[in-house]
């Protein structure tokens, strides 16, 4: 799927993809199983079955009905994901300005000196491409 295409997931659409991407192809039974070792809550199978069917029409899941179980699978990549929503987060938060999240995040937590060597790398990295 483009990345232009993907579909801004919920919070439960992304929490379900996040074991899809950890896990593989799963039943709504493992999903909703590894759901509520996570959660606080119990979450119902049926509401967890909800959630994937929903997101199977929105295409962020294929859903394989060759068995009896059907086996959902992410149809969507974690990374071209991630940067879509991350994309839509800076420019409705930050304006846009990649330079303010930045700032905003490492003046919010105190980051590690590996954590601020990779950053630097990071810099590095962009500036020798340019």
């Amino acid at each position: 799927m483009s990345k232009n295409l993907i579909p801004k997931p919920t919070e439960s659409e992304l929490s379900v993809l996040h074991l899809l991407w950890a896990h593989g192809p799963s039943s709504v039974r493992f999903v909703n199983d590894k759901l509520n070792e996570a959660k606080a809550g119990e979450i119902g199978y049926t509401t967890t079955l909800k959630i994937m069917q929903i997101m199977a029409d929105k295409n962020l899941v294929l859903r394989n009905t060759e068995s009896r179980t059907h086996i959902y699978a992410a149809n969507v990549d974690e990374k071209d994901t991630q940067n879509v929503l991350l994309k839509k987060f800076v420019d409705a938060t930050f304006k846009g300005s990649a330079m303010q999240l930045v700032m905003q995040a490492l003046g919010n937590h105190q980051a590690t000196e590996e954590e601020l060597e990779e950053i630097k790398a990071l810099i590095q990295s962009i500036e020798e491409k340019k």
